[in-house]
């Protein structure tokens, strides 16, 4: 077993309580709205959406390795802007690896805007080697998804205030 994190920083001019509302708050709703190419739905299973909660991610065929994944919130923590959450069954846990963490904070910038600054921490199963590829590919996808979202709020101001 290897363990192992992919680190990944992106600016955005849109303010970080509005990022954290839409992304974490309310991305059950927004992201199959804006992204239906990628999630076909997003459903709570158990609990509130604080810690604790379980979701399932429903993702559509364009995803070839996986149809779905199960979540559970670790932390929401809404005054430091701080997301955390673990794969509990689904996408490459049992194929690839043995856990899966996400770390996700949204982090004013002094003249506006935020850094969004997420680390992906992972365990891979034995024999599985690391895929420099397959992580530039896991960027590139975190980088699209995140601009996607970011695009829609600057074109739409009064979202998510």
């Amino acid at each position: 077993m290897v363990a192992g994190s992919i680190s990944h920083e992106i600016e955005s001019p849109v303010e970080a309580k509005r990022l954290w509302n839409a992304f974490v708050k309310d991305g059950h709703n927004l992201l199959p709205k804006q992204v239906p190419e990628i999630f076909s739905s997003i459903t709570l299973l158990e609990g509130d959406g604080g810690v604790g909660s379980i979701r399932q991610i429903n993702f559509t065929p364009a995803n070839e390795e996986f149809s779905y994944v199960k979540e559970r919130v670790d932390e929401a923590d809404e005054e430091k802007l701080v997301y955390r959450y673990s794969h509990v069954e689904g996408g490459m846990l049992g194929k690839k690896l043995a856990s899966a963490k996400y770390e996700f904070k949204y982090t004013p910038k002094p003249n506006g805007g935020t850094v969004c600054s997420s680390v992906f921490y992972y365990d891979s199963l034995p024999g599985v080697p690391n895929d420099e590829a397959k992580i530039k590919e896991i960027k590139e996808m975190g980088t699209a998804l995140f601009k996607k979202i970011d695009d829609y709020l600057i074109a739409n101001p009064a979202a998510y205030s």
